[in-house]
This record gives C-alpha cells, structure tokens and sequence, in this order.
C-alpha cells in the first residue's frame, strides 16, 4: 500500500464545481489525512475549511489552488509555519518565485495535477 501523506489543501473552497473540493474528497478517499485552508468557512465532506492559517505539524504536501498573484501573502506560512516536504502546483498555479523559495529550503516542488497524481496512483 502506498505511503499515506499528510495533505494541506490551500485554496480550499466548499463550493462542489472547484477543482479544490474534488482534491479534498479524492484525498480523504484515498486515505490521506487532511487540513483545508481557504477564504470561506464551509466542509467538504467532514473536513472543515479552516480560514486563519492554522499551524500544523509534520504536513508532507502543501497542494495549491491559489493563483500565483494570491500566494505572495501565503509565502511565510507554507515555507515557515507549515515548511512541508512537499508542495504541488496544480495547473493555473505555477510560480517560479515560490518555487526558487521552496528549493532553497530543501523542499520539494512539483508542477503536476493533484487529482491525475491520485488517479496513475503517483500521489
């Protein structure tokens, strides 16, 4: 069985059309723990969406659903607060800056879609 990773979905939002919402379904289906941050109070499924940045331990995989303009505010908490294994930029939130940030301080960064990776079973 593959390697369970705790996963910060940032950008998480309850409305059923985002692509978000699918990735934290599609997670916890697979059996991943999850934490969901986003800008609106709201579930999916039994996982709350968390609005105040909350401090985490031992996250392996921060994925990103937030649009390059809106991570610059977000910087100091994924790589400092959260400073995961791991960080997914799934499409449309590409960003070379954060990605030059994460590789200087040991992490992992990968431009790769959530939901496929969990699909092939590459998550």
């Amino acid at each position: 069985m593959a390697e369970l990773k705790k996963t910060l979905v940032l950008g998480a939002s309850p409305n059923p059309s985002r692509i978000s919402f699918k990735a934290v379904n599609n997670l916890v289906r697979a059996g991943h723990p999850v934490v969901a941050v986003g800008q609106r109070v709201g579930n999916i499924g039994n996982i709350a969406i968390a609005i105040d940045n909350p401090s985490v331990s031992e996250i392996d995989t921060v994925t990103l659903y937030l649009a390059p303009e809106n991570q610059p505010d977000m910087y100091d908490y994924i790589l400092n607060t959260i400073s995961p294994k791991r960080i997914i930029f799934n499409p449309g939130t590409e960003n070379a800056e954060l990605s030059s940030l994460a590789k200087q301080k040991g992490i992992e960064t990968q431009e790769e879609c959530t939901l496929l990776m969990l699909l092939k079973g590459i998550y």
